[in-house]
């Protein structure tokens, strides 16, 4: 009887208009995603892409695009309600800026990230997956990072604004990293349409993503701790990123070498590939949920 009377209790009048209120708001963030990107990327023209050429690395890099649009959006409706109509002011206030500082940081990762070649080239007229994956890891690292600087308590936009900014300089830091520590040069095979490779950083990528997520939360105890603990946790996250790519190739795959599955044969295994992309993903979420 308790918990039927505590469930019903849920179908109120001024729970359904909030609830509904909340998903509308979330609907027109989406849309407003959506025309951001238009903006933010003029040659990109989405039906013809995605119904006329069939341009599956388009496609791609479009649903990581509108899984950090998602994220940014889980950050806009996350805290304490404040009350509806001020609660809708601040999720269109803070979910507008988020729309904003993804489509930032998109332009900024396709421009340092993956600057030894034109990432729209690669995906409009070579429709390279690889290329597509990348870009989505992008933007569901960006959109990680956002959720995480947004969702911090007693944190001003100025504060979330000042996250982002120093984690994406991390972000782009931890992506030049990565490509020391690899045996192959990654902009080198992407170009030459090597998925596999992309799937690879991809993983690294967001892997990043979640461990610079969960050092923004120190931003609480003052900015001194926040660049200290993004400091450590960064760190630590870089270390990490070889040892799991050694660990992939000696425990996961102990009769493959890793390398050689990706560059050195015919066809570049994706299957590989996506192993190698769990471990940093699943390795990242284990460390932030240990430290």
């Amino acid at each position: 009887m308790l918990t039927n009377a505590i469930s019903l209790s849920y179908f109120t009048p001024e729970y359904i208009l909030s609830t509904l209120a909340y998903f509308v708001s979330a609907f027109i963030l989406l849309l407003i995603g959506k025309f951001a990107h238009n903006i933010f990327h003029p040659a990109y023209k989405t039906d013809s892409e995605l119904v006329e050429k069939d341009n599956m690395a388009f496609a791609i890099s479009q649903v990581g695009y509108y899984i950090g649009i998602v994220l940014v959006i889980m950050a806009a409706l996350s805290g304490e309600s404040l009350g509806l109509l001020l609660d809708l002011q601040l999720i269109g206030m803070y979910g507008l800026v988020g729309i904003v500082l993804l489509n930032i940081s998109v332009y900024i990762n396709d421009a340092l990230i993956l600057r030894k070649f034109k990432v729209s080239k690669e995906i409009l007229e070579d429709k390279n997956a690889g290329t597509g994956v990348v870009v989505a890891a992008t933007s569901i690292a960006t959109g990680l990072v956002l959720l995480g600087a947004f969702n911090v308590e007693g944190a001003s936009l100025l504060d979330s604004v000042g996250c982002w900014a120093i984690a994406q300089v991390v972000l782009i830091i931890g992506a030049l990293i990565y490509n020391v520590f690899l045996p192959y040069s990654v902009h080198e095979h992407i170009e030459k349409d090597n998925v596999a490779v992309g799937i690879g950083f991809a993983g690294a990528l967001v892997a990043l993503g979640i461990i610079i997520q969960f050092a923004i939360h120190d931003l609480l105890n003052g900015w001194l701790d926040f660049s200290i603990a993004l400091l450590v946790d960064t760190v630590i996250g870089f270390i990490f990123l070889p040892v799991a790519r050694v660990l992939t190739d000696k425990i996961l795959l102990p009769k493959r070498n890793l390398t050689d599955e990706l560059i050195n044969q015919e066809k570049p295994n994706k299957g590989v590939a996506l192993i190698e992309a769990f471990a940093y993903v699943g390795g990242a979420m284990l460390i932030t949920w240990v430290l």
